[in-house]
């Protein structure tokens, strides 16, 4: 498995605010937990979004999938969520891992995931096309098909694809999604994810 870690005392100030936050309201059992990189962190709407259903936000820094497994016990595993919504393995593409690597670490996300919490629902967002990194999409899209693929044999994981629909032409993206950098996404990027995912999870019996 690729593990590019950082220290985890580079997140430190982001897990503390975490913990604070839980000691000032303790979280009830049962929420849909929001985990992984800045994508998620900044999701600052994310319960606007979802106003009919309890939401938790556990995205943190610039994370790779691999430090999202290594801080599932922490971060994740204690809230006892009704479903988790995963978004990594951009950063991991983007420190070399391969998509094969990728999925491995996928593989063991969920492999840990169950350990603790059984068959809980998980969705996975795809790999998004992000402007800055666009010499990677086809490593993107490799690691896209790879993970849809995987989740096939588990009735409780579930894949939502946004990678085209963030796509203008096969070959170029939707700018407007995405705030200056060409990384992180703007607030139409925010929209789009929320009118994909509100259906998707509705679906599933996944919104209260």
């Amino acid at each position: 498995m690729y593990e590019p870690l950082l220290s985890p005392s580079v997140f430190e100030e982001e897990f503390r605010a975490f913990a604070r936050q839980e000691e000032a309201h303790p979280s009830a059992p049962g929420a849909l937990v929001f985990y992984g990189s800045s994508s998620i962190r900044f999701w600052l709407t994310l319960a606007k979004d979802f106003p009919e259903t309890r939401v938790i936000n556990r995205g943190f820094g610039g994370s790779t999938l691999a430090e999202c497994v290594r801080e599932l016990e922490r971060l994740v595993v204690p809230l006892q969520p009704r479903a988790v919504v995963l978004y990594a393995g951009e950063n991991d593409i983007d420190q070399g891992a391969t998509p094969e690597q990728l999925l491995a670490t996928f593989e063991t996300f969920l492999s840990r995931l169950e350990a603790h919490l059984g068959t809980v629902p998980v969705v996975v967002i795809s790999v998004k096309p992000s402007p800055a990194r666009f010499s990677q999409i086809d490593r993107i899209r490799r690691a896209n098909s790879l993970l849809r693929a995987a989740v096939e044999s588990r009735p409780h994981v579930h894949f939502l694809d946004v990678f085209e629909s963030m796509l203008e032409t096969p070959e170029n993206v939707r700018h407007e999604l995405f705030t200056s950098d060409c990384l992180h996404m703007s607030r139409a990027g925010y929209v789009l994810w929320r009118d994909a995912l509100r259906p998707f999870l509705s679906a599933r019996g996944l919104l209260e």
